[in-house]
């Protein structure tokens, strides 16, 4: 199950697409049958959880909890209950997303693709804390985009 939570009253959502998209790259992925969490939310709360589980201060665009925190990049999470058919949750800054500079060449939907994309790699194990560990990471999201 896909849950959308949207927090904030701000920028439209199309749960349609999204919904499509996170299902897309689940199937693409082997993970059909798993459960995610997607909260859209603004600045103000997704910095209070960037301070909280990641030290860091301010807002960003997308932070990732995954429910597997062991799992290893590439390896496949081996469900024995229903309740490990959980990847874990994504929280996305909608206000960052559309105030950020970096974001300002893509269009809405790209966007949100490339977010979903990077999210569900960190609930997968990749991340970005060496440049070898970036490589993967790179590697995988380009293969899924």
């Amino acid at each position: 199950m896909i849950l959308i939570k949207n927090r904030q009253k701000k920028y439209t959502l199309d749960n349609h697409y999204i919904k499509e998209t996170v299902q897309n790259l689940l199937d693409i992925l082997g993970y059909s049958d798993f459960d995610i969490g997607i909260w859209f939310t603004n600045n103000t709360t997704i910095a209070k959880y960037n301070r909280i589980y990641r030290h860091k201060s301010g807002p960003t665009d997308i932070l990732s909890f995954p429910y597997h925190q062991e799992i290893r990049p590439g390896n496949k999470i081996q469900a024995k209950t229903p309740d490990q058919r959980n990847l874990g949750d994504i929280i996305i800054s909608l206000e960052f997303v559309h105030t950020s500079k970096r974001w300002r060449d893509f269009k809405p939907q790209e966007t949100l693709k490339i977010l979903l994309v990077h999210g569900i790699c960190h609930l997968l194990g990749y991340d970005h804390e060496t440049d070898e560990d970036y490589q993967k990471m790179h590697m995988k999201e380009q293969r899924l985009l």
